[in-house]
């Protein structure tokens, strides 16, 4: 049997920010005004994949069909 690889469900700072190509700054930011919501685990901070669903969501119905 094949290992089956599962998705990320918390992404590190740097990896969020890669995902929604911007600065490790900007994610920071957006999770300083609570754009992105944030897990802690111990002295580590992950953002959910799923939060930066909702966000781009959020952006695109926002937004319209704006390009």
């Amino acid at each position: 049997m094949a290992p089956t690889t599962s998705p990320e469900l918390l992404l590190r700072i740097d990896a969020a920010a890669q995902q929604l190509a911007v600065s490790r700054t900007t994610i920071y930011r957006m999770i300083q005004r609570r754009e992105l919501a944030t897990v802690k685990i111990g002295s580590a901070v992950r953002v959910p994949v799923s939060a930066l669903e909702r966000w781009l969501a959020a952006q695109s119905g926002s937004t319209g069909d704006r390009i």
